[in-house]
């Protein structure tokens, strides 16, 4: 997509373009520094908050901006870029389920992105809100999950919704008496307005979503996908890199079984200009269907074995734990592959000062704890903003845009 940009620099720590007379379209500013980005938003902007409706009429002649940060940490930048159409308020979201980061397009996430940002300003101004308020999420998660399961939970509280939960639906739902998934859902769908689902399978939340009635969301599906996930990775790699296209990124670790690496190398392909690195122990290197994707989307990717070269040229170094839980009774295979690749200083010694450390979690001692303490650790950051990407989904899912 074909984008015109305005750049300034400064070490002044905020420093502004004024609105042009001449500009018609929405303009957004965005001030950058230390990791740090605030927005600023003229007051003759409508605001992104619909009313809770779920159907108005649809414009799509407003033009959004979408701002980035300089790449260099420790140096204040304003970029200004004209980017795709927005989506008008009111209008009905364009997905009814989320099950798989292949349904996202460039508009809908550079959209979407413009929504996370509204969602960050509510959850630190706007405690109480209200957008949610009658609607009913239940979270039905067949495996472990803390930081999936707890920000969709909060995501919807602070939206005014109202949650059910289960924990472990493996053990402690009608699933341990023998109920099929479909009857499940059926009954699920009875109670709530949404589904957040979890499920050790790889595509339950297909056969979950062509079953209910209402909108489900994919939690992770055993090693098959976690699309809200991928959209937090790229939602964080665009705040921390301060760019999308032209970037390179390292994914190391557990490329076969690791869902979360699966659907990042989808979203990548949607922009230009990226190379992506795979580095991996041979017992969970990267799958051909990734690749075989990649390529057919005229995304450059290469092998490696030596994390420190290629950390040394990455925009991110994505690191992933090996999952003992997918390798059955096979420990031997485990721990052939477990340490293999570790973050740590001397990782850090050989990255640019731009490039930022990103991990799912939860790590092991692939992630040395000395990393921490490095502001090119981001991956707390990357927890915190699973909570505003999760809270724009599901307004998105039951209001619309």
């Amino acid at each position: 997509m074909a984008a015109s940009s305005s750049l300034s620099s400064s070490s002044a720590p905020m420093e502004l373009f004024p609105p042009k007379s001449k500009i018609t379209k929405w303009p957004r500013y965005s001030i950058c520094c230390h990791n740090k980005v605030s927005f600023i938003k003229p007051s003759y902007l409508k605001s992104l908050h619909p009313p809770n409706s779920r159907f108005l009429s649809i414009n799509t002649s407003s033009k959004k901006r979408i701002l980035q940060r300089d790449a260099f940490q420790f140096h204040c930048r304003v970029l200004e870029i004209e980017g795709a159409p927005s989506f008008s308020v009111g209008q009905k979201f364009q997905l009814d389920d989320i099950i798989e980061a292949q349904q996202f397009d460039r508009d809908i996430l550079n959209a979407l992105f413009e929504v996370t940002h509204e969602m960050e300003n509510i959850e630190k101004n706007s405690p109480g809100n209200q957008i949610l308020k009658g609607y009913l999420m239940a979270t039905l998660f067949y495996e472990p999950s803390t930081r999936t399961r707890l920000s969709f939970e909060s995501a919807m509280r602070r939206l005014g919704g109202e949650v059910l939960t289960t924990e472990n639906a493996r053990e402690f739902s009608s699933a341990a008496k023998g109920e099929t998934l479909e009857d499940t859902i059926r009954t699920i769908e009875g109670y709530s307005d949404i589904i957040v689902m979890r499920h050790f399978e790889s595509g339950a939340a297909r056969r979950a979503a062509a079953t209910a009635g209402i909108p489900i969301i994919n939690a992770g599906d055993g090693p098959g996908q976690h699309p809200t996930q991928a959209l937090l990775d790229i939602y964080t790699i665009g705040r921390e890199v301060g760019k999308l296209d032209g970037i390179k990124v390292g994914l190391v670790g557990d490329l076969a079984n690791g869902r979360t690496v699966r659907s990042l190398a989808y979203l990548l392909a949607k922009y230009k200009d990226v190379k992506i690195y795979f580095v991996a122990p041979d017992v969970v290197k990267m799958k051909d269907d990734i690749k075989d994707y990649l390529t057919s989307k005229g995304v450059e990717w290469e092998e490696s074995a030596d994390l420190v070269e290629v950390a040394s040229k990455c925009d991110v170094v994505y690191q992933t734990r090996i999952q003992k839980e997918r390798f059955g009774e096979r420990i031997d295979l485990y721990e052939k592959a477990r340490g293999k690749y570790i973050v740590n200083q001397d990782i850090l010694k050989v990255m640019p000062r731009h490039a930022v450390v990103m991990h799912p979690l939860p790590r092991l001692d692939e992630i040395t704890v000395d990393v921490d303490a490095d502001p090119r650790a981001a991956y707390f950051r990357q927890a915190k903003y699973g909570l505003y990407i999760r809270m724009a989904l599901l307004k998105l899912l039951l209001v619309g845009w």
